[in-house]
């Protein structure tokens, strides 16, 4: 299937291209498909629904082009347009919208919606899935936002201090700089929605509090947005005990991935018992995410997807 550009605009080819062709090997890996160039003829070979998706997304990106793509541009639109049929089918006015520093951020899935949809909704929320489905960074997203509009005085992080596999021995200086290699993924995103400075400045003013889940015993936490991250490593007696420091005006969310558990071998996992005891709890919602729901390089999928398949084998 070929599909060609006229008039020709060598400018909007560099563009469209990328560097060394960099964008066109990101629509291949992501559709599985193979694309050819020779000037303004592109020649797309493989299975027929992704050669017109293929086809689809370069005509779209040839139009973008009048500046140089940004490759996040293209993984995110690369995501948006295995979910077209059901993101176009929802409304415009119902997609939920968080109030950050990024204007307009919203789900690239329909589970991402309905997750932030949730976090607006309930007092509590759970998100688990695999890595990359926006879990984490939407969860800051929700109490950047929740801040923004004054519905919470703070945001706190929570993360148990369990290595992932590794033993990373003494680490030195106060609380917060033993627990800040585990809680890098929650700062790197307040960076993102909040900046550098603001968010510098939101940590000295104690708007923002770091809190390792073993020092949250005894604690109620009011008018609070409280994110429980890698919540897959803790007991269910770490989660009980997170679940009832919520106090009057506070919401929470908690995170994680049942496929990638540091457990000691024999620990049960508390965010599995609380999916199993909790399910049917009013005032709670659970978003269970998938391996379409990844918002990653396209290879992080196919990753999952092909690690599911090899457990799956096994079992």
């Amino acid at each position: 299937m070929q599909v060609t550009f006229t008039p020709v605009d060598n400018g909007r080819l560099a563009n469209l291209c990328g560097a060394l062709d960099e964008n066109l090997r990101q629509i291949e890996t992501a559709l599985n498909v193979t694309i050819s160039r020779r000037g303004e003829l592109f020649q797309v070979s493989g299975d027929s629904e992704k050669r017109e998706h293929a086809i689809k997304l370069l005509k779209d990106f040839y139009q973008r082009a009048r500046k140089p793509l940004d490759i996040d541009d293209i993984q995110l639109a690369l995501v948006e347009v295995a979910h077209k049929p059901q993101l176009a089918s929802s409304n415009d006015a119902d997609m939920p919208v968080l109030m950050t520093r990024r204007v307009g951020l919203h789900g690239r899935t329909p589970r991402q919606n309905t997750y932030i949809r949730q976090m607006q909704e309930y007092d509590i929320t759970f998100g688990i899935g695999p890595a990359g489905t926006g879990k984490t960074y939407l969860a800051v997203a929700g109490a950047v936002d929740a801040l923004e509009r004054d519905m919470v005085k703070r945001i706190v992080l929570v993360r148990p201090a369990v290595e992932a596999g590794e033993r990373l021995g003494f680490l030195p200086g106060d609380l917060v700089q033993k627990v800040d290699p585990y809680l890098r993924p929650l700062y790197d995103a307040l960076y993102d929605l909040m900046g550098f400075d603001k968010t510098t400045r939101q940590f000295e003013k104690g708007v923002i509090e770091v809190a390792p889940l073993a020092f949250m015993r005894g604690r109620t936490l009011n008018h609070a947005f409280i994110i429980l991250d890698e919540a897959q490593n803790t007991t269910p007696e770490q989660m009980k005990m997170f679940l009832t420091r919520i106090g009057f005006g506070s919401r929470a969310v908690v995170t994680g991935d049942i496929t990638q558990i540091d457990l000691a071998r024999g620990q049960r996992c508390g965010l599995i018992d609380a999916r199993d005891i909790l399910r049917g709890v009013r005032g709670l919602a659970f978003s269970e995410f998938q391996n379409e729901d990844v918002v990653r390089h396209p290879l992080v999928a196919r990753i999952i997807e092909a690690y599911d398949a090899h457990a799956k084998g096994q079992a």
